[in-house]
C-alpha cells in the first residue's frame, strides 16, 4: 500500500472539497457528492478542481488506497462539521473484527451481504477489500445524504457494492443473504403504528429502533446465515430488553459477544458490542464470549483469535 499516495490524495481531495464549499455556499459532505461527480466526469469550470482531479487520476490508487483516502477525508470534516453519532463510519479496527468473524463463521467462498444502516459505506469497502471471499454486497440506507455519499464514492472507487435507500424497518422485497451486518443505529423509532407490528414492540412509549432492525433484518437471513451487529454493551439489560429476548428466545441464537474497549467509542456512553446471532437450530453451540480489551495491542488480538478458534474446535463449528 502506498501511504505517500494515500496523503497526497487526501489533501488533493480536501482542497476540492473546501473549493467546492466556498464555491457553491454549500456544507461539505454535499460538497464531497459534488467532487465525486467532477472527478467522474461531470463539467466544473474551477481550474484548480480540474487540475486536482488530473492529478487524483494519476495517482492510480488501488481500491483500498482510495477508502483510506476518504476515510481520512471523512476524519478531517468530521473535525469541521461532524455528522451525527449514527452517521458516523466504523472505525477500521471494529471492522477488521467484523471481518474476521464474517470468514471464520461461514463455509461458503462466496457470499451474499446484506448491510443494514451502510452509512458511508467505509464498512463495506473494508469487508470488500480484504475479504478472502467473493462477497456480493448490498447496502440498504435511509438517509440520503449518506445514499449519495456513499454511492458516489462507490462509483470514484469502481466498487461493486450495491446500495439501496429505504427505511429497513419496513418490509421490502429482498433475496435472503448468508450474512447480515449492522452498525445499528441507536434510538427510538418514531412510528409507532409500524413497530406495533413487531414482536419487540413497546407499549407506552416508542420503541427502540435497534431492536426493531433485528428483529427485521433477520427475515432476510438465510437458514445456516449468520447476523453480526455492533449494538450498545447493555444491549440485554436495558429498557425493552426483556422485550428482545423475549422474541430471540423463539427465534435466534446468540453465539458468540464480543464487548469492545471505551477507548473505541470515545465514552462509555457509545460503547458497542459485537453480537453475532443465528436462527435457532437444535444444536446451538456454547456462546463464545470474550472481552476484547485493546484492539491495537497485537497479544491482546492473537489470545482472541486463539480463543475464538478454540471455542469452534470445541463446539464442531465447521
Amino acid at each position: 500500500m502506498n501511504f505517500e499516495a494515500i496523503e497526497t490524495a487526501f489533501e488533493l481531495l480536501l482542497e476540492n472539497v473546501q473549493t467546492i464549499e466556498n464555491d457553491l455556499g454549500t456544507h461539505a459532505y454535499d460538497a464531497l457528492i459534488e467532487q465525486n461527480s467532477y472527478y467522474l466526469g461531470a463539467e466544473v469550470a474551477n481550474e484548480l478542481i480540474i487540475k486536482n482531479n488530473e492529478k487524483l487520476r494519476a495517482l492510480n490508487l488501488s481500491k483500498e488506497e482510495w477508502r483510506r483516502a476518504f476515510q481520512f477525508l471523512f476524519i478531517k470534516l468530521g473535525q469541521l462539521e461532524a455528522l451525527q453519532a449514527n452517521h458516523q463510519f466504523t472505525p477500521d479496527a471494529i471492522g477488521f473484527i467484523i471481518l474476521y468473524l464474517l470468514e471464520g463463521l461461514t463455509q461458503e467462498k462466496q457470499l451474499d451481504i446484506l448491510e443494514i444502516g451502510s452509512g458511508t459505506g467505509n464498512l463495506a469497502e473494508t469487508l470488500l477489500n480484504n475479504s478472502q471471499k467473493t462477497l456480493n454486497y448490498m447496502g440498504m440506507e435511509v438517509d440520503d445524504l449518506l445514499i449519495d455519499l456513499s454511492a458516489s464514492i462507490a462509483e470514484v472507487v469502481n466498487s461493486v457494492a450495491v446500495y439501496i435507500q429505504g427505511d429497513a424497518v419496513r418490509p421490502h422485497i429482498l433475496k435472503e443473504s448468508n450474512v447480515i451486518i449492522s452498525d445499528l443505529p441507536i434510538g427510538y423509532y418514531p412510528n409507532d403504528e409500524i413497530a406495533s407490528r413487531f414482536k419487540v414492540a413497546a407499549t407506552g412509549e416508542h420503541t427502540y429502533a435497534h431492536h426493531l432492525l433485528m428483529e427485521q433484518s433477520l427475515k432476510y437471513l438465510k437458514k445456516d446465515g449468520i447476523a453480526i451487529f455492533l449494538a450498545p454493551t447493555n444491549l440485554l439489560t436495558s429498557p425493552q430488553s426483556d422485550l428482545l429476548k423475549k422474541w430471540l428466545s423463539g427465534y435466534a441464537d446468540i453465539i458468540a459477544v464480543i464487548t469492545l474497549p471505551e477507548a473505541a467509542f470515545g465514552n462509555k456512553h457509545n460503547m458497542k458490542s459485537i453480537f453475532v446471532l443465528k436462527k435457532q437450530t437444535k444444536n446451538a453451540p456454547e456462546t463464545f464470549v470474550y472481552p476484547l480489551s485493546d484492539l491495537q495491542n497485537p497479544r491482546i488480538l492473537k489470545d482472541f483469535t486463539e480463543n475464538f478458534q478454540k471455542w469452534k474446535s470445541d463446539n464442531s463449528i465447521f
